[in-house]
């Protein structure tokens, strides 16, 4: 009898749902409001820098751990937000985009049996990681529409296999800041239990409100068990890039780095350089990306709720969750599919992020890094749904 094809730890996951819902976008002419990625280009003085990089020869294998300017720009942001001291030769390493560092990360750290909590509703690919790697995953979940931590729960997910946990602030889909004390408590569960965190950090510029984002790695007694990704896509809007990093102690990077050495090897070369220059500008850019996407937010927020629709008003992402039962979804799966033809809008289904499907039954994730005469032009085609 012959094996079946692909590794069998990934069949519980099929294609990613971004992949799906893209492709109906642009099957049925749809806005495509699931997938995140602005319909604008970032900064000018980054896509001048990558010009210049390609038009200056850097097209061939970049250095494995990154190019120096792009390692010494990460220590330095580290240091400027964070007052992190972070040593770019051996602290650092540059990825293809953060999802290659989540499952870098995971592979590096986790061995087979190992238990690594996360927070529910989770980024799609951190289930498929967990399962390469043959961890458990034990998520704990977040309810919309406050998206607070359960301390029972949380306290529940530890034991003594616990290896990891995947913290992901500002939070993918919900649009969560996770506050000092939550951050606090899973900080102190993981020293109890001698767990590392591995923070996903790609929104930690893209905040409203005054929420504050919280660098793990810089909090009493954490550097030495926290490794923290980022990349250049949501910061600058240049999300095809592909530039992701890792940050944290050496030996650590180091077991990080031994996984990427067999998966991508180097990637990015003329972009690379490019990010270095934009992780340099002024705080007047970083500022001036979050406030632009904070009056798409209230743009979006505002829409859905004129449309009847019960909305969680993010603090930071491009993402904004909505409750589509008063458009008569009872599945929200089932109702994203269709959505494409009903009304010409893609969205994301949140079940498709949780192990418990009913909890996020008629959940729908809209992305609102767009330009706002697409946001007026999405809810406008919602908001004839309406029964």
């Amino acid at each position: 009898m012959t094996r079946p094809l692909g590794n069998s730890a990934l069949a519980p996951f099929g294609a990613t749902i971004f992949a799906e819902m893209s492709a109906l976008a642009v099957q049925h002419g749809a806005i495509n409001l699931g997938q995140g990625f602005p319909d604008t280009d970032g900064p000018r003085e980054v896509l001048e820098a990558a010009k210049a990089a390609i038009d200056g020869g850097r097209n061939q294998y970049p250095p494995g751990p990154g190019v120096p300017e792009l390692l010494g720009a990460i220590a330095a942001h580290q240091k400027r937000f964070y007052g992190l001291e972070v040593d770019p030769r051996s602290e650092v390493l540059v990825t293809v985009g953060a999802t290659e560092a989540i499952l870098a990360t995971i592979l590096g750290l986790v061995a087979p049996g190992d238990e690594v909590v996360t927070f529910e509703p989770y980024y799609d690919s951190y289930a498929a990681s967990i399962a390469l790697a043959g961890g458990e995953r034990r998520p704990v979940p977040l309810r919309f529409p406050d998206w607070h931590i359960d301390e029972a729960a949380l306290r529940a997910a530890f034991s003594d296999r616990t290896r990891m946990v995947l913290l992901n602030t500002p939070h993918n889909p919900t649009g969560k800041v996770f506050s000092r004390s939550e951050i606090d408590l899973i900080c102190a569960l993981a020293r109890e239990h001698g767990a590392w965190v591995v923070t996903d950090e790609v929104y930690e510029h893209l905040t409203f409100d005054g929420a504050e984002h919280i660098a793990v790695a810089s909090l009493p007694g954490m550097w030495d068990r926290t490794l923290t990704i980022s990349s250049a896509g949501k910061t600058f809007s240049t999300t095809g890039w592909k530039v992701g990093w890792v940050s944290g102690p050496a030996e650590a990077v180091s077991a990080v780095r031994a996984v990427k050495q067999f998966t991508t090897f180097v990637g990015s070369g003329p972009f690379q350089p490019a990010v270095a220059v934009g992780l340099g500008l002024g705080d007047e850019v970083y500022a001036g990306l979050a406030a632009s996407l904070q009056g798409k937010r209230d743009l979006l927020v505002a829409a859905l709720q004129e449309a009847g629709l019960p909305v969680a008003v993010p603090q930071g992402t491009y993402f904004v969750i909505a409750d589509a039962a008063p458009l008569g979804a009872s599945d929200g799966l089932a109702f994203c599919r269709e959505l494409p033809v009903r009304a010409g809008v893609v969205g994301v289904p949140v079940s498709v992020f949780c192990d418990d499907k009913e909890a996020s039954r008629t959940l729908v994730r809209f992305a609102f890094c767009k330009r706002d005469e697409v946001l007026e032009e999405a809810v406008r085609r919602l908001s004839a749904l309406r029964p």
